[in-house]
């Protein structure tokens, strides 16, 4: 279990050059993964690529991918043929390009994927992958329904394909700083983390461009649907997805996911022990099924990398103050604030003995309260921080944690190594948020087993 605080020691080794004023210094953080100048390959050496979903992850993680040395595209699946038409545009006429992921499951040349489908394929697309021995990298979140998480760990565990599920906030060299403060003590003892996620524009609100071609002849509907209700075909559907139960996972699953992926991998938590959520169709009145605003509040028991805390989490995409993220890990000696590739430690001053009340006794009664009281909290057990100070760690310009995401994912197809990112992890970030949904849902407080990956109970709220 924690056992408290580390020592000053501890700290001091950590957040060195901490210095007093109302701005922060900023602290440019060295890369940490790979070499930047990493090492070329052989065309036997080579990892041959292929991308099933083309949509903007689709697009976005493969373009990323190919900026890794000795990292070739050799084919992509997608039910829209313009998204097919245009891979070829972009990567090259060579490329094979298909409506069948199963065509490119089935070639032997292939040796890994990265699977950006919409949510409800992922874990049936992971599978497959997995049974025709190809390495994944896995959009977020890992399932799509709690139930299709164990299966899905159970058949990385029997195929020894590796799974880097696709939330690169953990090959930060960010928060692996954040981390290294947290266990130094730089906030003394953590009791809540607070973030939101907000957006205020049309495509922050999942209101994605739908073609002026789209038709039952360019998109492959029933492809598409898969294991999801049978419906006539629907282009706003298609393009949306996101915007629909039958085929996302809501707020939660597409920006929460995110969150607890964050505060897991920079406490080494397993998740909380108890979810709760409420909120509710606010404004984007299109036709869609999930809510638009979010607000869950988590427990997290006490374990033997951090003590109990509580979080929340918000969503809201009206948000007429511009939207933005907000990420803050509070102690009772300080906070840490993580935006986008930095992490910025904050020390307010100090308590100091309680004062309210105190002048009404007498002056020997004084004197013992604050002798007592200094007892309890003696100055020795500061971190050594001073009073009023922060400091920022920052990413130097031009950092992508994504980059750093699939150089891991390369790095250990290649080596055999471990990932930041396992099935296992994936599941344990993606299942409170899918918790959030069914509270949401069903109006009742979820229990949630972190260490065996269950719900233990729900409760009326």
């Amino acid at each position: 279990m924690f056992t408290g605080k580390p020592s000053r020691r501890d700290f001091m080794k950590t957040a060195s050059a901490i210095t007093v004023g109302t701005s922060a210094p900023v602290h440019i953080l060295s890369h940490s993964v790979g070499s930047p100048i990493e090492p070329t390959y052989s065309a036997n050496d080579k990892i041959r690529l292929a991308t099933i979903g083309m949509g903007t992850m689709g697009f976005g993680d493969t373009r990323t991918a190919l900026l890794v040395p000795g990292v070739e595209l050799v084919a992509v699946a997608d039910c829209y043929e313009g998204r097919l038409q245009r891979a070829k545009e972009i990567f090259g006429e060579s490329i094979t390009t298909t409506r069948d992921f199963r065509e490119i499951l089935s070639r032997p040349d292939i040796d890994a994927v990265v699977i950006a489908t919409p949510d409800h394929w992922h874990a049936q697309i992971a599978t497959e992958a997995m049974r025709s021995g190809k390495d994944i990298y896995l959009e977020k979140p890992i399932v799509h329904d709690l139930e299709e998480g164990a299966g899905l760990i159970q058949t990385q565990k029997d195929t020894g394909s590796l799974v880097q599920v696709g939330s690169q906030r953990v090959s930060s060299i960010a928060y692996e700083k954040a981390g290294e403060l947290f266990r130094a003590g730089a906030i003394g003892t953590l009791n809540m983390v607070e973030a939101f996620y907000n957006r205020n524009s049309a495509l922050g609100a999942w209101q994605y461009s739908i073609p002026t071609d789209a038709s039952p002849e360019t998109v492959d509907w029933k492809r598409f649907l898969g294991n999801a209700p049978k419906r006539s075909f629907d282009a706003t559907r298609f393009f949306r997805w996101r915007n629909y139960w039958d085929y996302g996972s809501g707020v939660a699953g597409d920006l929460f996911v995110h969150l607890f992926s964050g505060v897991h991998f920079v406490v080494s938590a397993k998740g909380p022990s108890r979810v709760f959520s409420t909120g509710g169709l606010r404004h984007w009145k299109d036709g869609r099924d999930v809510p638009d605003v979010m607000m869950s509040l988590f427990y997290y028991s006490r374990s033997e990398s951090h003590p109990e805390f509580n979080m929340s989490l918000q969503v809201n995409f009206a948000d007429g103050s511009g939207g933005g993220e907000h990420f803050r890990f509070i102690g009772d000696e300080g906070m840490m604030t993580i935006r986008n590739s930095s992490v910025t430690l904050s020390r307010l001053a100090t308590r100091g003995a309680p004062g309210y009340g105190i002048t009404t006794f007498s002056a020997k009664q004084q004197k013992e309260f604050l002798d007592s009281y200094r007892g309890k909290y003696p100055e020795t057990e500061k971190t050594g921080m001073r009073d009023n100070t922060s400091v920022t760690y920052a990413a130097p310009r031009g950092y992508s944690d994504r980059l750093d995401h699939f150089r891991h994912f390369f790095n250990a197809i290649r080596s055999g190594g471990s990932l930041v990112e396992d099935s296992t992890f994936g599941l344990r970030a993606a299942a409170p948020a899918l918790l959030c949904n069914l509270s949401y849902q069903n109006g009742r407080a979820f229990s949630w087993d972190p260490e065996a990956m269950r719900i233990s109970s729900a409760q009326e709220i």
